[in-house]
């Protein structure tokens, strides 16, 4: 077939994940079928002979577990063994189609959470890469929960291209890139090569869900490609059944949509940090502080928090939410829990330990530990202008402790 999009020159990579999900796997009936992954793994093996690394996120396992036990259970309880049941058919169906040996590597929550855990699967999945390996990376679903999960595939596949520093991320896709609209039904869609900022004008091209064997959908995986292109990997968005686009692709030429960096690579920990789920905590800071931390590179201490929501240990990751509007500020690791946490509010850092009994340090999440996810402009845009100062929003005329 030929493509709607025109060619386009492939930049140099030399690292890369290639996501693929169920419905470019399925074989209609609920099971798997070599179709598509065929030349997916031709492109994957080509990728090889040029002397490239390439780590697969594979999703199928629900899919394969539902084709051979006929289940249709809506369940949690149900797709975990599903999962488990599909990830061996699965493996296989790849481990048969390319020549490497195929290394299995299930990621939960916790591992990209713990700083630690976090360390040990980066070097794990680049000995794999080292060594020649196709690691083929999902989610456990097998022992997540709902509230736990690290979410669709696309957006796993974006923070796995941060966790090991690759250059680009290749995500296969049921159409051929992103339209203006779905060309299903808007006959006015056309195609879109290439896209410097995804903007909300270009999530509302995204509109519609995934397919009935999918979690994500078009919609994902630009907020995939968002994440990845703040991380400074570029994005690509290509059609997994169509073999000319996946050849063509293995030959540095694309037919779909291009997504590059926006942004300078974060160092290591800074990446981590943006892209570590959320424990679910949330902690509101006022005006000042907000700009503080913006502006001036400061660590939140607690006089500048006006509230805390949830219930987190100390050292979980929270997202930081300016008083007055919904826009995230930044995210990081915290020095208290939550419970302490709203006993220090508004309070001087000097009053910790006389209020707590003990002391973790001054600061509520400590600089090194956060990463910035809006500008002040974009957050004073939210919010009433403040005549406080930086000194008073930091450490605001503390309540008395």
């Amino acid at each position: 077939m030929t493509s709607p999009f025109p060619a386009q020159s492939m930049p140099p990579w030399k690292r890369a994940v290639v996501k693929v999900g169920s419905s470019l796997l399925s074989d209609g009936k609920g099971g798997l079928a070599k179709r598509n992954a065929v030349a997916l793994a031709n492109m994957i093996s080509r990728f090889r002979d040029q002397g490239r690394e390439v780590l697969l996120v594979s999703s199928g396992a629900v899919a394969a577990g539902r084709g051979l036990l006929a289940s249709r259970g809506p369940g949690l309880a149900q797709r975990q063994a599903l999962a488990a049941i599909g990830q061996t058919p699965m493996l296989a169906l790849w481990q048969g189609l390319v020549e490497q040996p195929v290394a299995q590597v299930l990621l939960s929550h916790d591992d990209l959470c713990n700083r630690r855990r976090y360390l040990n699967t980066r070097a794990t999945l680049r000995e794999l890469l080292r060594i020649g390996a196709l690691p083929v990376v999902n989610e456990n679903d097998t022992v997540a929960i709902d509230e736990l999960k690290l979410g669709d595939n696309d957006n796993l596949a974006a923070a796995v291209a941060s966790l090991i520093d690759a250059d680009i991320l290749l995500i296969a896709t049921d159409i051929a890139g992103l339209y203006t609209g779905n060309p299903s039904h808007d006959p006015d869609a056309v195609p879109v090569p290439r896209i410097e900022h995804i903007t909300p004008e270009t999530m509302r091209m995204a509109r519609g869900g995934a397919g009935a064997l999918g979690t994500g959908g078009m919609h994902t995986k630009l907020e995939a490609a968002t994440k990845a292109a703040a991380a400074g990997i570029d994005t690509v968005l290509f059609c997994g059944h169509d073999g000319a686009t996946i050849s063509a692709l293995a030959d540095g030429r694309l037919h779909g949509t291009f997504i590059p960096a926006h942004g300078e690579r974060l160092v290591a920990r800074k990446m981590w940090l943006r892209h570590t789920p959320p424990s679910g905590g949330v902690i509101r800071i006022d005006d000042g502080a907000a700009r503080a931390l913006l502006e001036h590179g400061a660590s939140l201490l607690p006089g500048g928090m006006v509230s805390v929501e949830g219930d987190f240990s100390r050292a979980a990751m929270v997202d930081v939410l300016a008083d007055r509007g919904s826009r995230r500020v930044a995210r990081g690791l915290v020095q208290y829990q939550s419970a302490d946490l709203r006993r220090i509010t508004g309070c001087h850092s000097r009053a910790i330990e006389a209020v707590l009994g003990f002391y973790h340090g001054e600061s509520v999440i400590h600089r090194d530990d956060m990463v910035l996810l809006a500008s002040a402009a974009a957050v004073r845009s939210q919010v009433s202008s403040s005549n406080s100062s930086m000194n008073a929003a930091v450490e605001p005329q503390a309540r008395k402790c």
